[in-house]
């Protein structure tokens, strides 16, 4: 079932103001590498705006025309200063767009996005424009298809910011009046269009069957090139990647990845020695403070070694958690980027009365292959965690959920937990003796004295067996070292 009225002319020059949100579909900020804590906005100038079943120009000389299906709304009735409870009244209608844009000139407006995404025919809209009042707005679907193949499909479910919240946020400082409308993001599959390419656009309800129907646009070839006294085409590797969505839909050839600091190599070096003779060897160079403490362990007789991920929490305050709390949060970001072999630490300023981890964020974080989780404050549904083949060690279990104490404020960066400073990239060990932070520079010559000093102590063990006082053995004076060479000669 379709709804309401279509999409005219008339529809169009009641549009004062375009107004587009950069990212705001989780896919499409794990696509880009960035989550926005806040909204950010550009402006389309109205004559950018068009109607389904036309043809939009890839200007003469451009090499990246990029397509990003979007949700429109369309303002009512007059806001300004509107709460986020009311804003959804403020809007009569839902229709599809494509927010069209030429790479190639974006490095010409320094962000505004004017050149490489004002130009005419790069906003249209339509067909259908659903009535706002006969909608959910957390439960819309946009799809496009590029020459009938589906490019991009994705729900308002877990929108960064919900609609309503983008429409309150932008009348506190102006005005949105009666047909303006708000382009609200584009998910993860935004791509780019060559001339000859239809792209289609669609916006509906499943659960109502109200669809806008497919918005089509034809990509044409411009045959008129820019003029000389004004900015022209410039592009490189980087931004074909961007527009295209990767350097293999670019094809371009992939870069390079760095050589990880914790090869396996090293990794299995660190898996075969003690936390106790790491200890020691760190702090005969000096460093003291690198154990987490006070934590308990979800799988005894485990040895985990990993790359860290980081995650702080701050107290919570109630203001601040109805920004930060809610919706795709620092905590959840770093649940679904945590990625095989790393471990997720977690600040909690030791705060026992929370639950900064759950069961379903465990098993997330399992599924995406995390070496360990380890957070200084509470976990709830600590009998299911604990059931999981995913180490995880906390201060106790506590069945509070997260805004009791908590708000999940950033990732990825400096943190302290346990008593220790963990950095993103340091190198995790974790057994039955405890936790230790390894700093990546010194992993490998370290490991390699602790394979020395454990070689010794197997000396020294076997002496002590047969009978020998530990004084001038443990440790060995010169006399004793003399004999250990010449045992350690014997077992090559």
């Amino acid at each position: 079932m379709s709804t309401s009225n279509t999409a005219t002319s008339e529809t169009l020059a009641q549009t004062g103001k375009v107004i587009a949100v950069h990212i705001n579909y989780p896919s499409r900020a794990a696509e880009r590498g960035r989550t926005p804590e806040q909204p950010s906005y550009f402006l389309k100038p109205s004559s950018s705006l068009a109607l389904t079943g036309g043809t939009v120009e890839r200007p003469a000389g451009c090499e990246l025309l990029g397509f990003e299906g979007e949700i429109a709304l369309i303002i009512g009735t007059t806001a300004r200063r509107v709460s986020v409870e009311d804003a959804w009244s403020y809007v009569s209608g839902v229709t599809a767009s494509n927010d069209l844009g030429v790479y190639d000139l974006r490095w010409a407006d320094k962000g505004s996005n004017l050149r490489s995404k004002g130009g005419d025919g790069f906003t249209p809209v339509g067909p259908a424009i659903l009535d706002a009042a006969s909608v959910d707005p957390a439960a819309l679907r946009v799809r496009t298809w590029v020459n009938g193949e589906l490019a991009q499909d994705d729900t308002t479910a877990d929108l960064l910011f919900p609609f309503a919240q983008l429409v309150a946020d932008l009348s506190q400082l102006l005005t949105l009046e009666p047909g303006d409308m708000i382009l609200t993001g584009t998910p993860a599959g935004a791509s780019v269009a060559v001339p000859g390419d239809v792209v289609e656009i669609e916006v509906d309800s499943p659960s109502t069957g109200q669809t806008t129907g497919r918005l089509t646009t034809t990509v044409t070839e411009g045959t008129t090139p820019l003029a000389a006294f004004g900015a022209q085409p410039k592009i490189d590797d980087k931004q074909r990647e961007e527009a295209w969505g990767s350097a293999e839909k670019a094809g371009l050839a992939p870069a390079e990845e760095p050589t990880p600091a914790l090869t396996p190599e090293l990794k299995a070096k660190l898996e075969s020695v003690a936390t106790a003779t790491l200890s020691s060897q760190m702090r005969a160079r000096g460093l003291n403070n690198v154990s987490i403490d006070g934590l308990t362990g979800t799988k005894t007789g485990r040895k985990v070694v990993g790359t860290a991920r980081t995650l702080r929490y701050v107290p919570n305050r109630e203001d601040l958690f109805k920004t930060h709390g809610g919706g795709y949060n620092a905590q959840k970001r770093a649940i679904d980027s945590v990625r095989e072999g790393e471990v997720l630490i977690m600040e909690a300023r030791g705060e026992k009365g929370t639950g900064t981890l759950g069961d379903i964020l465990a098993l997330r974080a399992m599924h995406n292959g995390a070496a360990a989780i380890i957070t200084d404050g509470g976990v709830r549904d600590y009998s299911t965690v604990a059931s999981f083949d995913l180490p995880v060690y906390c201060a106790n279990p506590h069945p509070a959920v997260l805004g009791r104490r908590h708000i999940p404020w950033d990732t990825d960066i400096t943190i302290a937990c346990g008593g220790s400073t963990v950095q993103p990239g340091d190198i995790i060990v974790a057994d039955d003796d405890g936790i230790l932070v390894i700093p990546p520079a010194i992993a490998e010559e370290l490991v390699e004295a602790c394979i020395k000093q454990e070689h010794q102590e197997e000396f020294i063990a076997e002496m002590v067996k047969a009978g020998h006082g530990v004084d001038g053995l443990y440790p060995m004076n010169a006399a004793w070292k003399e004999k250990y060479e010449a045992w350690a000669a014997e077992q090559a």
